[in-house]
């Protein structure tokens, strides 16, 4: 596959990640919505790395380093990803049990 198609894939995902951010107010939404959008970044990480792969198959070493190093990097980038969803999610369980909403907008209430 041509790597424009990876490219415009990872481009939607992103965008339907950042719409879903900047239009949803339930806080569970908005985590699945910045979820979507380190994937998108995930698949262009893995997509160019099998580009760059392709380009440099020069020696049996090269290719292995090449294509582990991205694939590393995502892993991490998952992790963190899932670190993130954990206290995220329980700040929203927390929310929940005090205030029996989990609307983002009532946050800002408790402000004041």
């Amino acid at each position: 596959m041509p790597i424009n198609l990876y490219i415009f894939l990872a481009l939607a995902l992103f965008s339907i990640g950042v719409i879903g951010v900047l239009t949803r107010r339930n806080a569970i939404i908005i985590f699945m919505c910045i979820e979507l959008m380190l994937n998108a970044v995930n698949l262009l990480l893995v997509a160019f790395s099998k580009m760059h792969l392709a380009d440099s198959a020069n020696s049996a070493l090269q290719v292995v380093t090449n294509g582990a190093d991205a694939q590393l990097f995502v892993f991490f980038i998952m992790v963190v990803a899932a670190a993130e969803v954990t206290v995220g999610l329980a700040i929203i369980v927390m929310m929940y049990r005090n205030i029996h909403s989990v609307d983002v907008n009532f946050l800002n209430r408790l402000k004041n």
